[in-house]
């Protein structure tokens, strides 16, 4: 890892500006004013074909991602609660991550990986962060102890991207601060301390 660790957003939806991808575009901001570099993938980045692990052939969007995450230090996924989980759309990119298997550093081995979840109601954000924390875990990630649930149905931000409730606003900056520090000490430590496979 460099200096500047690389952390990655992943998430939103496919309706423009939605609450969920305002708030990964948000985290992203804090990361970069932290010193990090970040990479954004959207859901104009995330409409991929649907994953078949028989197929080989990939889209030049499907590769460019999971290159990306290959290179990454940090991984943040926003996802909208739908129906007591994460969407499909948001599900297929992560399936992507199997082509990282034989990698060196496989899946998201030896990363952390902060989650953040919106939904209409609190019930959603609980259950679809619980789903993400599950996938993340299979996927052999480190989720960072705070994960964000964003109640759609009260304000969270303004028109122009910026935080406008200040304990929401607090949250960001600890996830961030967990993302760096926990990628910092990812890094400084050998292959078999954090479970990257030879």
């Amino acid at each position: 890892m460099t200096d500047k660790p690389l952390i990655v957003g992943i998430g939103g939806t496919t309706r423009p500006n939605s609450s969920c991808e305002r708030a990964l575009r948000y985290a992203l901001d804090v990361l970069q004013r932290r010193g990090a570099r970040t990479r954004l993938f959207g859901a104009s980045d995330l409409n991929m074909p649907h994953y078949a692990p028989e197929k080989h052939d990939r889209s030049p969007e499907a590769e460019t991602f999971v290159q990306t995450i290959a290179r990454a230090d940090g991984i943040i996924i926003a996802s909208p609660g739908y129906h007591g989980g994460v969407s499909g759309f948001l599900k297929n990119a992560i399936d992507y991550v199997e082509d990282l298997r034989e990698a060196e550093r496989p899946y998201f081995d030896g990363r952390a990986v902060g989650l953040i979840v919106s939904a209409a109601g609190w019930q959603a954000t609980a259950t679809t962060m619980v789903a993400l924390r599950s996938i993340v875990h299979a996927l052999r990630g480190w989720p960072t102890p705070l994960g964000i649930c964003i109640n759609s149905m009260e304000p969270a931000f303004d028109h122009e991207g910026r935080c406008i409730a200040n304990n929401l606003g607090r949250q960001f900056d600890v996830l961030a601060d967990q993302l760096i520090q926990f990628s910092t000490a990812f890094s400084a430590q050998p292959a078999d301390r954090i479970g990257i496979s030879a």
